[in-house]
């Protein structure tokens, strides 16, 4: 089990420290504490239904490497009749 330091202990350390030290010790903690999530704050919360819609094929049961060959292929199909009505 680590000793506890308290926070005038931590200091007193610091003031040992060279300037540069210093500062590099305060963007360590000011790093690791912009890397928490902030404990008052509520996670974002996903909202499900802004995704109903997007694919509605996959969530009508059709298999998903299907759709993603068929919308491939309309694509494909697509851009062929683009290029054929352009020469």
């Amino acid at each position: 089990m680590t000793p506890s330091i308290t926070v005038d202990q931590l200091a007193t350390l610091a003031e040992q420290l060279a300037s540069a030290d210093r500062l590099r010790l305060v963007e360590r903690i000011v790093h690791d504490l912009a890397a928490l999530p902030a404990a008052n704050e509520p996670r974002p919360r996903h909202d499900w239904m802004a995704l109903r819609g997007i694919a509605p094929n996959l969530l009508g049961g059709e298999d998903a490497q299907e759709w993603v060959s068929r919308t491939r292929r309309e694509g494909d199909e697509q851009r062929e009749k683009q290029w054929r009505r352009g020469t």
